[in-house]
């Protein structure tokens, strides 16, 4: 399976972005998460293979997310036990 995406970056959450299938471009992203996102910034277009070296995320997930969900969020990195909560809470409201 390969997807042509476009990936945003979050104007308000550090190294956040958003991968959405190029085609159906943030439509399928939940309002709420839109708005904790802020206005998505465009970054690039790039065809995602599950070969393809992602510098923070795994190809296959973001596929599986893509096809499942029809975005993939990228979180920052965890620096400290607190992010770490707040990541986990993140992930626990995408399900």
């Amino acid at each position: 399976m390969k997807t042509l995406c476009d990936i945003y970056r979050s104007p308000l959450k550090d190294e956040m972005y958003l991968y959405v299938e190029k085609r159906e471009g943030t439509s399928k992203v939940p309002e709420n998460l839109l708005q904790l996102f802020g206005k998505p910034q465009h970054v690039t277009t790039m065809l995602v293979t599950p070969e393809k070296k992602l510098a923070r995320a795994d190809a296959n997930k973001v596929l599986k997310e893509l096809g499942e969900r029809g975005y993939y969020l990228q979180m920052p990195p965890v620096s400290d036990s607190e992010m770490g909560a707040i990541a986990a809470k993140n992930s626990k409201l995408q399900r």
